[in-house]
């Protein structure tokens, strides 16, 4: 065979297997970015890539692109975070939201996530110059993905660095407003909000008011959704033990425990007061009445570490307008809270949740005390979960040694929004996803936290 057409044959053979001459070339072309809250925070959790033409499923699976991020934080001084090479644990054809498909031109990546695989990380906690302490933001991530395989139907090789679409799921299903209330005191204060609404009905509904922590204050209201997943009360499984309820997600621009003398971190704030308190019940109040489906007699106040801090306080100042209070990981000092203002809740339905291993917010100092001296008053519908300790309950995410990932044991928000909280009717506590799938031991009902929460009316 000549040269001439030993050419023309490797030639066909390439056509026939649907790769051209230009195999070598590099094509660009885009994706879109999918986000979801996980437990620790904003991730990111599938790339869609353009493919240019349709391609037939079956023709790519998790090597035919390497994904490379480049992560960095804009507010610091030293903005670069880290780079390196994410995980492809699965690609599959789509369309472009991700759906898998027959046919079509789109190549979905399925991410490797976890706690400890930070280069998926949506968000970095930082110091932020302008308010001066660690927030959270959102990172800049640039992401590099490469074809690496012959896909065929496509003539050479794609390379994605320009994003087109930006989906942050859960987070997408809020939308956002202001809030401005001249306090008296304190001036002017300008608020953030997220809020969800439950498709419409005949009936009446809940309103669950959220508390960010100390970590989410600011200006962008998407922070306390992303920071510690509050996004999870919109969620199909929350709602439905509401029979849908409004949620309700203030931000404050500092901190909630930010006082007349300053913003105090928790553990060594020396009052117990807020510049935020009036205005936060002013939003929660204009809210209700612009809603007349709310159900007024179904408002509950839950919050985690500042905003754990901040449902005690709104309880003591408006005792009669809350169904039900949920503290998590509360930090309020009862040092600065009378016997008289303790009294006024009593009768308020309360779950307090906090965790042995939490160094932040320690049991004994805090949550504790709350419960006991509202116990010695005669308070009769009130809880205390005290965690072991806080690790991933999904059985997903595990440690060197095998043993489930434990995270900060000041995180015990986490079980509290993934419902895995409970009590044993006269006979203690229960833990993790099994709560919601036993109604009684022993005989005795197991009530979770979320049950209880929608079972509350004044």
């Amino acid at each position: 065979m000549n040269h001439i057409n030993k050419a023309l044959t490797i030639f066909s053979i390439l056509i026939g297997l649907g790769i051209s001459s230009a195999i070598a070339q590099d094509f660009s072309t885009t994706y879109n970015r999918i986000d979801k809250v996980m437990d620790w925070g904003a991730t990111t959790t599938h790339l869609i890539v353009d493919l240019g033409t349709e391609v037939r499923r079956g023709r790519i699976d998790a090597d035919s692109f390497s994904v490379h991020v480049r992560r960095s934080d804009p507010r610091l001084q030293e903005p670069f975070l880290e780079e390196g090479t994410r995980n492809v644990v699965d690609a599959y054809i789509s369309d472009e939201n991700g759906n898998a498909v027959r046919r079509g031109r789109y190549a979905t990546l399925v991410m490797e996530i976890g706690p400890s695989l930070s280069l998926g990380n949506a968000l970095n906690y930082g110091r932020d110059p302008e308010v001066g302490r660690s927030i959270n933001a959102w990172s800049l991530n640039e992401y590099n993905i490469t074809q690496q395989q012959p896909i065929r139907g496509i003539a050479g090789s794609l390379v994605a660095t320009e994003m087109d679409q930006y989906t942050r799921s859960g987070i997408d299903a809020y939308e956002f407003d202001s809030s401005s209330y001249q306090d008296e005191e304190f001036g002017l204060i300008e608020m953030q909000y997220a809020h969800y609404a439950p498709e419409q009905d005949d009936g009446q509904n809940p309103l669950i008011i959220w508390l960010h922590g100390g970590g989410e204050g600011g200006t962008d209201p998407t922070i306390p959704l992303a920071g510690n997943r509050a996004d999870a009360f919109a969620s199909e499984e929350t709602q439905a033990y509401f029979n849908g309820a409004y949620v309700l997600v203030p931000q404050s621009p500092t901190r909630w425990m930010h006082g007349p003398t300053g913003q105090q971190g928790s553990g060594v704030k020396e009052d117990a007061l807020s510049i935020y308190t009036r205005a936060v019940q002013d939003l929660v109040e204009s809210f209700v009445t612009e809603r007349p489906d709310i159900d007024t007699d179904r408002l509950y106040v839950a919050g985690a570490s500042n905003g754990g801090w901040m449902v005690v306080r709104l309880a003591l100042d408006f005792p009669d307008y809350y169904a039900a209070a949920l503290p998590v990981a509360e930090p309020l000092n009862l040092d600065y809270v009378s016997e008289e203002e303790l009294e006024r809740i009593v009768g308020l339905p309360m779950w307090i949740v906090t965790a042995a291993t939490d160094g932040t917010v320690e049991p004994e100092a805090f949550p504790v005390p709350l419960y006991s001296r509202l116990r010695s008053l005669g308070a009769e519908n009130i809880h205390l979960s005290i965690l072991p300790d806080v690790t991933d309950m999904t059985g997903t995410y595990l440690s060197e040694d095998g043993a489930p990932h434990e995270y900060n044991g000041h995180w015990s928000w986490i079980p509290t929004y993934s419902n895995h909280l409970a009590y044993v009717e006269g006979s203690g506590q229960l833990y993790g996803p099994i709560v919601q799938e036993v109604d009684r031991v022993g005989g005795r009902e197991v009530v979770t936290v979320m049950e209880w929460l929608a079972a509350q009316s004044k």
